[in-house]
């Protein structure tokens, strides 16, 4: 838990460290005190308008995704492991997952066009536990 006073300098290091909004709704978790904290970082807080769900639905949703698919699935030794399985998981979230809201399509799809039949491939990331399948192009 984060404490008033307390020197940022291990923390300015990490999933803040040169970034320049960090957007909260305005749940009660969020004090004035936490709030100045990141300020005082150099990052801009913003804070969702009152009786405004739908803004938050996106992030909830990325939330959930990440620990149902990711997060839950492991067992982490440390700082390090977490942030190479966060890595892989934005990699394959952005590049390779799926997505309902777009039709099931991905986010960057690669412009090759691959043929209809042929052999299957599979990507694998963490050991198994996130995985791409692709033909390669004609």
């Amino acid at each position: 838990m984060l404490q008033v006073g307390r020197n940022l300098t291990d923390w300015q290091a990490g999933a803040l460290h040169c970034k320049q909004y960090l957007i909260i709704d305005r749940d009660t978790k969020y004090s004035a005190q936490f709030r100045r904290l990141i300020r005082d970082n150099g990052t801009k807080v913003i804070r969702l308008p009152p009786r405004s769900p739908k803004l938050d639905a996106y992030a909830e949703r990325f939330v959930r995704s990440i620990k149902d698919e990711c997060l839950n699935r492991m067992i982490f030794i440390g700082q390090a492991s977490l942030r190479r399985a966060v890595a892989e998981y934005m990699d394959h979230y952005h590049r390779e997952r799926n997505h309902q809201g777009l039709e099931n399509r991905l986010i960057h799809a690669s412009a090759v066009v691959a043929a209809n039949d042929g052999a299957i491939y599979r990507h694998t990331r963490l050991g198994g536990t996130l995985n791409f399948y692709y033909r390669e192009a004609a």
